[in-house]
């Protein structure tokens, strides 16, 4: 029907597509973008969290007396897991403290070129930092509790 009053009241064609697909094809590129994004900081979670993994573990290996001296004097599993933890617990804060204005100025100049766009809040980097923390925490407590729970009589014995 809209056709046919159309082409009474017109001599061009009638051209007609939905808003779905519209919109569709107008944000094309950032869903690709987002595709991207989202590989490649699965893979940076998988490297970094893997290179924590291996830095524990060296860690561990070079403070095996440390640790066992420890133990013997009473140490708790959560105070060696605590001792553990610390050094990369402050490396991790001052890698966001650095990152998250670079990370702010970036973002903000990607969202200028919507028309409608969200205003980045602090709690995006707060959750970030939480679960970044998270990561480490859980990393630093698949080594350390190995560690805590090993018979001290074996790292000592050499000395």
């Amino acid at each position: 029907f809209l056709r046919s009053q159309w082409t009474k009241l017109s001599d061009m064609p009638m051209n007609y597509e939905f808003a779905e697909d519209r919109l569709n094809y107008l944000y094309k590129n950032e869903i690709r973008f987002e595709k991207l994004i989202n590989f490649f900081t699965a893979i940076a979670i998988l490297i970094s969290t893997m290179g924590l993994f291996g830095l524990v573990m060296f860690s561990v290996q070079r403070r095996t007396k440390e640790i066992g001296i420890r133990k013997v004097l009473g140490a708790s599993v959560f105070d060696i897991l605590k001792f553990l933890s610390k050094d990369f617990i402050i490396l991790v804060l001052l890698g966001a403290i650095l990152a998250f204005p670079i990370a702010y100025y970036f973002m903000n100049n990607w969202l200028e070129n919507f028309a409608y766009r969200i205003k980045i809040t602090p709690e995006i980097f707060i959750i970030s930092i939480i679960s970044v923390l998270l990561i480490t925490l859980i990393t630093i407590s698949l080594q350390g509790i190995k560690s805590a729970f090993a018979n001290p009589v074996d790292s000592l014995k050499d000395e």
